[in-house]
């Protein structure tokens, strides 16, 4: 008789999935790994095989969407044909109203405070998103389309002018829309690159 075979390639994916939708919905604080399971159709144990403590399944389940954010962001960028539409892309692509990747992060960040390997986690996944920018800057100061600015400079504050509306899509604000964060960002990134 053959063995069984594994699948763990598809239960961690759907527990990863399903941890980053009741923890956006419920945070951190209000998720327990039952609501998880019962999420991803497996049990409590099943869960936390993979992820022994929720500070892990929060910290994994947002590895997990930036992934998938990744993956579907290079593939739309590949296909402009400028740095100047690559970096307009971006802007449009993050951050999205009723996103929950946004929601995840907002729990990440209060975490990371007194969290060592959760600073980790929100310093490597930060030094990812100024990347992606500053490589789309220096792409277009290679191609003339952009002035000769910091590329890491212009990466850290459009970033963080991002996460910042970012915070106030997730809380709602009236004010705040993602046609108003597309704009100001857009401004911001024509006036520090001309």
């Amino acid at each position: 008789m053959s063995p069984r075979p594994s699948t763990a390639h598809l239960r961690r994916p759907a527990i990863l999935t399903a941890a980053a939708e009741v923890i956006s919905e419920r945070g951190v604080h209000n998720t327990r790994i039952s609501d998880v399971a019962e999420r991803a159709g497996t049990s409590a144990p099943g869960v936390l095989y993979w992820f022994p403590t929720k500070d892990e399944l929060l910290a994994q389940a947002l590895l997990f969407a930036d992934e998938r954010f990744y993956e579907g962001l290079t593939e739309e960028l590949e296909a402009l044909g400028s740095a100047t539409a690559r970096l307009a892309r971006l802007i449009e692509l993050w951050p999205a109203e009723g996103d929950g990747e946004t929601v995840l992060w907002m729990e990440l960040w209060v975490r990371a405070l007194r969290d060592p390997e959760l600073a980790k986690t929100r310093e490597r996944l930060d030094r990812r998103w100024r990347a992606a920018i500053a490589d789309i800057v220096r792409e277009g100061q290679a191609s003339g389309e952009f002035g000769p600015a910091d590329a890491d400079d212009v990466a850290l504050l459009l970033g963080a002018l991002m996460d910042g509306f970012a915070i106030q899509l997730a809380l709602d604000d009236p004010a705040v829309t993602a046609d108003t964060v597309r704009r100001h960002c857009l401004a911001l990134a024509e006036t520090r690159l001309r």
